[in-house]
């Protein structure tokens, strides 16, 4: 489950915007993998050190990576990231808060809205 240390007033997004990696982003996205490959076999407290090393020097929190690699394959909204993440007991407020950081960070941009034909 992902933790916010404290609730922080979460910015509005449109119903429906979506979110994608930009170019940081990505490059961020690729070194949170590479980290947690490197432990992956070592253990939780491994883990949970590397998420630590990844995070710290981006402020970020350490569950802001998984948020990060959900992105990656697509762009996708607020409601789709809480579906994807439910089943590790993330809440659609923390999916929320850590979009929030990502995008605070550069690391997520919204996608740009498509316009409705006048």
């Amino acid at each position: 489950m992902l933790s916010s240390p404290s609730p922080s007033p979460a910015k509005r997004w449109p119903r429906g915007q979506r979110f994608l990696l930009s170019l940081r982003g990505t490059e961020v996205e690729a070194a949170y993998q590479a980290a947690i490959r490197e432990v992956r076999a070592l253990g939780r407290g491994a883990l949970d050190v590397a998420e630590r090393r990844w995070s710290e020097p981006l402020g970020l929190m350490a569950c802001d990576g998984v948020v990060l690699s959900e992105l990656r394959p697509a762009k996708r909204s607020l409601a789709e990231l809480s579906k994807s993440l439910e089943v590790c007991g993330t809440t659609p407020t923390q999916v929320r808060d850590a979009v929030d950081r990502l995008v605070a960070a550069g690391l997520v941009e919204p996608a740009p809205v498509a316009r409705e034909a006048a």
